[in-house]
């Protein structure tokens, strides 16, 4: 956070009665910069796209949800340039039409601790058949691992420990479709595991598959690095795992992300 600047100075406890004789105002203003992707958060549909033969004739290219295509509708930002940015799919669109409805808690942390685990479809279904949790179509899930409280404390380990979902499982992937979910959030860093070094692979394909199916695939959005750890406490005392859950993104147009406060209602 820096003060808002007035006339080359602060204005930040700025005195009115310095500009307009016997005023009693004193005014605090202050700008900062937020980066889109690292703080509690929702991914636009427009931040993860494709090498993708779109056009069926033999040459893949870079594409978005819908077909969308960098360059044209994904515009690279230039310095200067107010031109770039996402002009399709921005974060602004799931703005408009507001973020409310029905969510539903996966508590892996309870069964799983804070050890680092891959959660494929197998151990998903245990957790959900434990706990009597149903997913339903609309539902907007919400994936507690405990990561983002850890963090906060600073604990040893906090950046490495915790459940993860398991990209990699084709069935949790098939799941995810058919289960209908609306949105998929969680308390870690990428819901899946995030590579910390990007490793080739034998044949094309994702690095972050869930990524790829959710925004590019299905237009699912993602939330990352919510705290989840209050909720999922206080539903498992009342033995609940549903919710109302509110979470805007901010309406400002262009952005492949956004921070946001996200309220359950309990």
């Amino acid at each position: 956070m820096i003060a808002a600047q007035l006339g080359g100075r602060p204005y930040f406890g700025y005195r009115a009665d310095e500009s307009a004789r016997n005023a009693t105002d004193v005014v605090c203003d202050d700008a900062f910069c937020v980066h889109s992707q690292y703080s509690t958060q929702w991914d636009a549909l427009s931040h993860v796209g494709g090498v993708f033969d779109a056009d069926d004739d033999g040459h893949a290219e870079v594409v978005f949800y819908n077909g969308y295509r960098l360059g044209e509708h994904v515009v690279v930002p230039k310095e200067g340039d107010s031109e770039g940015g996402a002009h399709a799919l921005g974060i602004e669109v799931m703005a408009q039409t507001g973020v409310q409805g029905r969510g539903v808690l996966i508590d892996l942390r309870h069964h799983y601790g804070d050890e680092r685990r891959k959660v494929g479809y197998e151990a998903l279904m245990r957790v959900l058949e434990a706990d009597r949790v149903e997913v339903e179509r609309g539902d907007m899930v919400c994936v507690h691992t405990g990561f983002a409280e850890r963090l906060l404390g600073e604990e040893a380990g906090s950046l490495t420990g915790g459940c993860v979902l398991d990209g990699e499982d084709g069935r949790l992937l098939k799941w995810v479709d058919e289960s209908g979910l609306s949105v998929l959030a969680a308390d870690n860093h990428a819901v899946e595991e995030r590579p910390g070094v990007l490793k080739s692979r034998e044949r094309p394909g994702a690095l972050m598959p869930l990524h790829e199916l959710c925004l590019f695939k299905l237009g699912i959005h993602l939330g990352e690095l919510w705290r989840l750890t209050p909720l999922a406490q206080w539903l498992r005392r009342e033995g609940r795992s549903r919710f109302l859950l509110t979470a805007p993104p901010l309406h400002i147009r262009g952005l492949v992300g956004s921070p946001v406060n996200p309220v359950a209602t309990v």
